[in-house]
């Protein structure tokens, strides 16, 4: 059904992730995508829902194209809300870029009775003078450098908000790797090694020996953990053992600047590497998966928890005594980095040390938490994330009372 703007509704992240994730291929919905746009040129639905497409199947320049051409069109955007009569009206203040710029909020709100307007500002394009009506506003924009001039700006633009707002942006721009680990690194129950952010000449330095890399990192030595600045998902990380490795590095990565710390060796006594993501949600922590490898650089989908029963029965255990085994093992961890970050919702990406304390290898606001995984594999993670899920409802409503009290 067509809207008075003869679009039809935006199908939305979520939708077309879990089309991704079962298998589903996506080329022909991106051909559909195409044709309505043609036949309405102003229909920034099927161009946002195209740009989306085309970022889950690698095309990422051209997603963002699209993406562009979309917000040029509007820049507020209203995903499908599971309920016909919703409770809650959010309002997610969003900046233009891939899947990982912004709070993936979708995925928390799939079959939540709360209606997700998503209004996009750019450096050229500010909060609009009308906005839609709304309990809650959230702050989705993620940290990064191209970001941080829209935090800045939401910053102003919210200090006045008649609405609760949530994540606040000034706190969200401190969630850089080295700016995190300086909140975080006098945490006596917290392992977050020193990370430096140097310019590509520094680390050709390093590399020839000109420069010691403890010079860099006050904490350590070889090996250590390189990656790019404003990379993700392991983009551009490795492990590098000895200087000479690092114009190797370097032959293969284009780019000007990069994060460097020490490498810590978490493997577990049978030698497998665990890897969690965790949600604080209003300092409450919530495990959203466990990974399970022999590899120390861990993602949940590379980590073969789909093809091991063994390693999903772990995952499974782990996920029923989170409450009373991890999160009271870590509880001052939890606690102090609630404190020291001072946003709403944060993602965890942790493990632990040989001694047992909690080894943080990053913290962000846009981590993507959902309950997408097929239900037949991972019967378990169901229950697990509707208490993420409602839990993250709850701090929605919590706002809404602390305004009205």
């Amino acid at each position: 059904m067509s809207n008075e703007n003869g679009q039809e509704p935006l199908i939305g992240l979520a939708a077309l992730m879990r089309m991704a994730y079962s298998g589903v291929g996506l080329a022909p919905l991106g051909a559909q995508l195409i044709a309505r746009a043609e036949r309405n040129p102003n229909d920034a639905n099927a161009l946002m829902d195209l740009s989306t497409v085309l970022q889950l199947r690698g095309n990422r320049e051209m997603a963002l194209g699209v993406q562009a051409q979309a917000l040029s069109i509007q820049q507020l955007y209203r995903p499908p809300t599971a309920s016909e009569k919703p409770g809650i009206h959010l309002l997610a203040i969003m900046g233009p870029g891939d899947l990982m710029s912004n709070s993936p909020l979708e995925f928390l709100l799939e079959d939540a009775d709360v209606v997700l307007d998503l209004l996009y500002i750019t450096p050229g394009l500010p909060l609009p003078p009308a906005l839609p009506d709304h309990d809650v506003l959230f702050v989705a924009i993620a940290q990064s450098d191209q970001n941080l001039p829209l935090l800045k700006e939401t910053t102003r633009a919210i200090k006045s908000w008649p609405r609760p707002v949530l994540n606040m942006p000034d706190r969200i721009g401190l969630m850089s790797r080295d700016d995190a680990c300086a909140l975080l690194k006098s945490v006596p129950e917290v392992v977050m090694p020193v990370t430096a952010r140097i310019s590509r000449q520094t680390l050709e330095q390093i590399g020839r020996e000109a420069l010691s890399i403890t010079a860099i990192l006050e904490d350590g030595d070889y090996p250590i953990i390189v990656r790019p600045v404003d990379s993700h998902a392991g983009q551009g990380l490795d492990k590098i053992a000895y200087p000479a490795a690092i114009a190797d590095y370097l032959n293969k990565s284009p780019n000007s600047e990069f994060y460097v710390a020490r490498f810590v060796d978490y493997r577990s006594p049978d030698g497998q590497f665990r890897k969690y993501r965790i949600v604080l949600i209003e300092g409450r922590p919530f495990v959203s998966h466990m990974g399970i490898s022999d590899h120390w650089m861990i993602h949940y989908l590379n980590a073969g928890m789909a093809d091991s029963a063994e390693k999903r029965d772990e995952e499974a255990h782990f996920m029923a005594d989170f409450d009373t085994g991890f999160a009271r093992r870590h509880e001052q961890a939890f606690r102090a980095i609630n404190e020291r970050v001072g946003l709403d919702y944060l993602g965890i990406d942790c493990g632990e040390t040989a001694d047992g304390k909690l080894l943080i290898f990053e913290i962000d606001s846009c981590m993507i938490v959902h309950a997408i995984d097929p239900v037949d594999v991972f019967p378990y993670k169901q229950p697990q994330m509707k208490k993420v899920f409602s839990a993250f409802r709850e701090m929605l409503l919590n706002a809404i009372q602390r305004s009205h009290p």
